[in-house]
């Protein structure tokens, strides 16, 4: 969150530095009488009339939690409810304490306040390849080839890596942060590279490339994409996974759609390349977001429907299209409930989005949204090109086949509907069709979006709420945090929200529960963060590690099982789906058995 006024806006990286350096304790004990209570303080709420003290501060969290009026958050929400402050009014009041200035952003990076760390290497290297594009006529000319224009190349920040192994490395005396960020490659050995300083211990991962940045939902670069300007046979190459870029759980555009925005945006369409994106978006349809080289996955549809109902994927109509499609549906059923939809538009043959729009405008090319394919209709049509239903054994089939996809949709309107077609199709009950997709607890809708922590049913369901409640006391146990990939992927509510914890205290080692509540403020995330942080624990000392690593040890099995049944309701498995069932078994039994 950047927060901005008259004077410009101020870096949320200072706001979470701020947090870092001030105690609530102090700034809350010159207006409350606090005593000391165990690890915390207590103290008559200054927010209502009570006579018991329900008021706690926390050291430990640098959080303030008030079971009398509800109230809850950091020192900056306490100043701003008990002095009456507005949010940059409470951020120059602890700023002017901590005897620190308050720096403004104009609306350049030329002007950002310059922190270390591996944002602000990105930030550089955005800030450097812009400047080189500026310079080439060959990379200019290519994108204008491209039909991309000044304004729209502006608007994404694209730019240029030049033809050089140390260009950008030159930029950073201290290569530190930028290989963290990954935009440099640590040398190996002694014998130096072509054209490349033998002083130098990094070069640079990009080059003679149109480099695209990655932006998180706060607009910060986090990543790059680079298209090659030569025959390289790796004609995109993305930054590598690092603290801060994720391919699985980011999106490319999808600030840029966000910020062109007047309002909720009516729908989101997911397209596979950075150019689809940039020039869907020069011709006015600015609402797609593009993968970044890998299959859709449910972080990704997370990410998509807290900022719309609808979602659209966009995909080639070949047989590589219509696959990428199915892998799309499988990973969209259970986030679909609600006012949530997800539909599929098929080009036609030999046509991506950023060459279709150009051949029949915005205009047309929203229409072919508006008619996209309903998921259920999708799904019913893929799977009855696998049987005939002219036949008992066909329709028998069909329902067979239906099964695991029909357990994955939560209860709800759409299921049952499907649940009716499936019956008419079939000639089947509902009731035996229903018998074959028990409801799936760990998919609970309100649980998905109202407390994204809890669960309900499964006894493990509540596993990551447990693990975050540890992590939020003692966040240097992110630290130990190993295979959190799978963790994430753990069929249960509140995973994919753990492991988002764990990179950020991983990211952030100094860091407290305050600095996640701010990063996580006016989220549904941040609202059961809050009430997740206020619960007293009944275990302390060595007892929490252990069940912390305990709890991500069951989370990654079950992530790696739920793998394995989703490969062994398939029909007719080949030789190397076979290996990956074996393979599979091995790991969950390494995992059980300590081994893994």
């Amino acid at each position: 969150m950047t927060i901005q006024n008259m004077a410009g806006r101020i870096p949320d990286s200072f706001i979470q530095d701020l947090l870092a350096r001030t105690d609530i304790v102090e700034v809350i004990g010159l207006r409350v009488e606090l005593k000391r209570a165990g690890k915390e303080f207590k103290g008559l709420s200054p927010f209502s009339n009570e006579k018991s003290p329900s008021f706690f501060v926390s050291p430990a969290k640098q959080m303030f939690f008030d079971f009398s009026s509800g109230k809850n958050g950091t020192v900056i929400s306490f100043l701003m409810d008990y002095d009456r402050l507005s949010f940059v009014e409470a951020v120059e009041e602890l700023a002017q304490k901590a005897g620190v200035e308050v720096p403004r952003e104009g609306g350049g990076f030329d002007q950002r306040l310059v922190l270390e760390g591996p944002l602000d290497a990105l930030a550089a290297a955005e800030r450097f390849f812009k400047e080189q594009l500026k310079k080439s006529e060959p990379a200019k000319e290519y994108l204008k080839k491209r039909g991309v224009n000044g304004e729209t190349a502006k608007t994404f920040g694209i730019g240029l890596a030049p033809e050089s192994w140390d260009a950008l490395t030159r930029l950073f005396p201290d290569p530190r942060h930028a290989l963290d960020a990954g935009l440099l490659i640590e040398r190996e050995g002694r014998e130096g590279r072509p054209g490349h300083s033998p002083d130098k211990n990094a070069y640079d991962r990009f080059r003679n490339r149109i480099m695209f940045p990655i932006r998180d939902t706060r607009g910060r670069v986090i990543g790059f994409g680079g298209r090659t300007l030569a025959n390289d046979p790796a004609k995109y190459l993305n930054s590598p996974e690092t603290p801060l870029f994720h391919k699985g759980r980011n999106l490319y555009g999808l600030y840029e759609a966000k910020q062109s925005a007047k309002s909720a945006l009516p729908y989101l369409i997911v397209v596979e390349g950075y150019m689809d994106v940039v020039m869907l978006a020069q011709h006015g349809v600015r609402e797609a977001v593009a993968t970044l080289g890998t299959a859709t996955t449910r972080e990704h549809l997370t990410l998509l429907f807290k900022q719309t109902s609808k979602v659209v994927f966009c995909f080639d109509g070949d047989r590589a299209g219509r696959s990428a499609a199915w892998r799309a549906l499988e990973q969209a059923l259970p986030e679909i409930h609600g006012t949530r939809e997800c539909r599929f538009l098929f080009l036609p043959d030999g046509h991506d989005p950023d060459t279709y729009v150009q051949q029949i405008g915005a205009e047309a090319f929203r229409l072919l949204v508006d008619k996209a394919e309903p998921l259920t209709a999708f799904l019913l049509a893929e799977l009855g090109k696998q049987a005939d239903l002219e036949t008992l054994e066909g329709r028998a089939k069909l329902a067979a086949l239906a099964k695991p996809h029909l357990a994955k949709l939560p209860e709800g309107p759409l299921r049952s509907l499907l649940t009716d077609e499936l019956s008419r199709i079939t000639r089947l009950k509902r009731s035996e069709v229903e018998a074959l997709a028990p409801v799936a607890a760990e998919d609970d809708p309100a649980n998905a979006q109202s407390v994204p922590l809890a669960g309900k049913a499964d006894p493990a369901a509540k596993l990551p709420r447990r693990a975050l409640r540890i992590l939020l006391e003692e966040p240097h146990l992110a630290a130990k945090a190993e295979h959190i990939t799978q963790v994430a992927q753990a069929p249960l509510p509140g995973a994919a929200a753990l492991v988002e914890a764990i990179e950020f205290f991983q990211e952030h080692p100094n860091y407290r529960a305050a600095q996640l509540e701010h990063a996580w403020t006016g989220t549904p995330k941040g609202v059961a963060l809050s009430r997740l942080a206020a619960e007293p624990l009944d275990i302390e000392g060595d007892a929490l590690q252990t069940q912390f690593l305990s709890v991500l040890k069951t989370l990654r099995e079950r992530a790696v099982k739920a793998q394995f049944d989703a490969l062994m309701q398939r029909e007719g498995l080949s030789a190397a789906e076979q290996q990956e069932a074996l393979a599979l078994q091995s790991e969950i039994q390494a995992i059980r058995f300590g081994a893994g």
